[in-house]
């Protein structure tokens, strides 16, 4: 069994930090003189938030099992909002982060194979510092060796032959090899974080689970044409 995963993220409100904390994340900012740079800087660096594991909590993990292609998506929601999706093929189910960690780390322990999208450099290092934060105990290391990919595929190390050749996000691949890119929808990982703040928990779920579609669909293509 191999896994395609995928996860969003939204940050704390930049005011809940220490003020050690904002000062490091605005230090770059106090040598711009320009008053409408430097608004824009600041604005950018509370916008990251997002990105960051220690400022930042995991609000959907996607799943989707290569053998049956169908998903599972975990994410912050009530108990009772347990549903289906209309093509009966991705389930979404409410969890709380810690237990979405928990059963994230169970799954991938059983899969030969995880597979994502920027996975080394973003999803999985969130992915482990949470888990730490929340002191539960990865059941696998999936970032031992950047070049080894017995375990874990990420295909933007794939499609840039382990950076020799421009990144670009996941929808402009999406667009070049011909697969529906989830941002059609009108929805960007910046914006979780706004759908997070008014309540549109099961838009981020879906989006989540879009992620992880276009992940396999690009992964399907890279693997019939690339892997060699």
């Amino acid at each position: 069994m191999n896994l395609v995963f995928d996860i969003e993220t939204v940050g704390v409100e930049f005011e809940t930090l220490s003020d050690s904390q904002k000062e490091f994340l605005l230090r770059y900012t106090e040598s711009e003189k320009d008053p409408i740079k430097k608004e824009e800087l600041i604005d950018e660096a509370k916008r990251y938030i997002s990105l960051y594991p220690y400022t930042a909590k995991i609000v959907a993990i996607g799943l989707l099992n290569t053998e049956t292609e169908k998903s599972l998506v975990l994410y912050d929601g009530c108990k009772d909002e347990e549903w289906r999706a209309e093509e009966k093929t991705i389930k979404y189910k409410p969890f709380d982060e810690e237990e979405m960690l928990k059963y994230f780390w169970k799954y991938i322990s059983k899969a030969e194979k995880v597979i994502s999208f920027n996975g080394r450099y973003f999803d999985l290092p969130f992915i482990m510092i949470r888990s730490a934060l929340k002191k539960i105990k990865p059941t696998v290391n999936l970032m031992k060796y950047r070049y080894d990919s017995s375990r874990h595929i990420d295909l933007l190390e794939q499609l840039t032959f382990y950076g020799l050749t421009k990144k670009f996000n996941l929808d402009f691949y999406c667009y070049a090899f011909g697969i529906e890119s989830p941002k059609s929808k009108g929805i960007t990982g910046m914006e979780v974080k706004e759908l997070y703040k008014a309540g549109r928990n099961k838009d981020i779920a879906i989006y989540c689970g879009q992620d992880v579609q276009a992940t396999y669909e690009l992964f399907k293509i890279w693997n019939r044409y690339l892997n060699i």
